[in-house]
């Protein structure tokens, strides 16, 4: 029996050694701004926009397993291969905008770790400086594999949303049908929120991550099939969350009438509606989201821009080795945590704002790594097939579109219903 049993426990083992990178990657993108986003859109449009998650889920695993299949495959990160084949002037463009998106990111970050905890009485003038020092330590002393270890803990406290969404007790068969019939509307609002579920799902800084930390991490084209689980696997479980955002949301706040502006307003009037524990956890999922992304995104944007020059980057690397990597995590750690201290008087806009922006500069992320991973000179057999190519044309043909669309409501809003 034993025998009979040992290859399917080798396969296992070597699958749990292989997952990390996408399940980390998918997961980080339900961030304080995802949080936000798919709290305002269950309380602004109930669960009409729920339709709108099985093509997400779609599309993110097409994007996701790209970015995986270049990594494992070239060994070399987006930015890096970026550079050599389209050369320095547009890796400078869209290093320069992931920059911008991603440092207002970073900051929505942190202010959702201040807004998160200030729920529970502690002032953001010790939490953001107390969890600023706690990332930049767990970056800069901790080795890859101790990294990893604790975001794929932080990415199981994600279910605190499940729960949350249990406890608000939706009707399941309103539930199921608003998932199966597509709805859409022509105005600013509704298309706003239309492109930032998209940017807020499916970031232009996911690829570069995930793509960095499989490289970090070594994986090798012979570990392709199990991070392609990995990656399936992530995917899946991040939007089955953002679902049960949005639900816990629709059943309980848009009934009532109430509008919220940001995910610790949605947290606060969860409790008489859902009762304590509900908006307990939807709290403690924002705090978990928070400070998870907070990590993960100034890495990210450290390895972009370290790979785009070709300077040394990685976790597991000394700060004598990799000197601008750390440097520059370090800046954007900060940075994003010296803006919420700051007297400003609500960043819900730009936390909105970030999102949207990653919806609208996907297309030009979507189309480089497109061409990338249709080249027979990077990847040999293992360009994209004929689905891939029509799933990700499909997203960027669409995602113009609605930018477009949003574009001309915004400019005239006479047009708009």
């Amino acid at each position: 029996m034993s025998q009979r049993w040992r290859p399917i426990r080798v396969r296992l083992l070597m699958l749990l050694a292989v997952l990390g990178p996408g399940i980390i990657t998918a997961n980080v993108d339900n961030d304080a701004g995802g949080i936000t986003t798919y709290s305002v859109a269950g309380a602004r449009y109930g669960y009409d926009l729920l339709w709108m998650l099985g093509l997400v889920t779609l599309a993110l695993i097409v994007v996701q397993e790209m970015s995986a299949r270049l990594g494992v495959v070239t060994g070399k990160g987006l930015a890096d291969l970026i550079r050599e084949s389209f050369g320095v002037r547009l890796t400078a463009l869209i290093i320069g905008i992931v920059v911008v998106a991603n440092f207002a990111n970073t900051v929505s970050e942190f202010a959702g770790v201040a807004a998160s905890l200030e729920i529970f009485g502690i002032s953001r003038y010790v939490a953001v400086p107390l969890a600023a020092v706690g990332v930049w330590l767990l970056i800069v002393k901790g080795s890859y594999k101790q990294v990893e270890r604790i975001f794929l803990v932080a990415s199981v406290i994600y279910l605190a949303y499940v729960a949350s969404g249990f406890m608000a007790r939706p009707d399941w068969s309103v539930v199921g049908q608003a998932m199966v019939t597509p709805s859409f509307r022509l105005d600013v609002g509704y298309v706003t929120i239309f492109v930032t579920i998209i940017g807020t799902t499916i970031a232009p800084w996911m690829q570069f991550y995930q793509q960095s930390s499989i490289v970090d991490k070594g994986l090798k084209l012979q570990d392709y099939a199990y991070e392609r689980v990995d990656v399936v696997v992530g995917s899946v479980f991040a939007v089955f969350v953002a679902g049960f955002i949005t639900i816990a949301c629709a059943a309980t706040l848009h009934p009532a009438g109430i509008t919220v502006q940001a995910a610790e307003d949605a947290a606060r009037a969860l409790e008489p509606l859902a009762g304590r524990h509900a908006a307990t956890l939807f709290a403690l999922g924002l705090f978990n989201a928070s400070i998870f992304s907070a990590a993960v995104l100034p890495l990210s944007t450290a390895y972009v821009v370290c790979e785009a020059f070709g300077w040394e980057s990685g976790v597991s690397r000394s700060w004598r080795q990799a000197p601008v990597f750390f440097w520059f995590y370090t800046i954007f750690i900060v940075g994003g945590a010296a803006v919420i201290l700051l007297p400003f008087p609500s960043l819900i806009e730009v936390m909105l704002a970030s999102q949207t922006l990653n919806g609208v500069l996907l297309p030009l992320v979507l189309l480089v790594m497109l061409k990338l991973v249709n080249d027979r000179r990077l990847l040999g057999k293992h360009v994209n097939g004929t689905v891939a190519n029509l799933i990700g044309g499909a997203m960027v043909l669409a995602l113009i579109l609605l930018t477009l669309l949003l574009l001309v409501l915004t400019v005239a809003p006479g047009l708009s219903g």
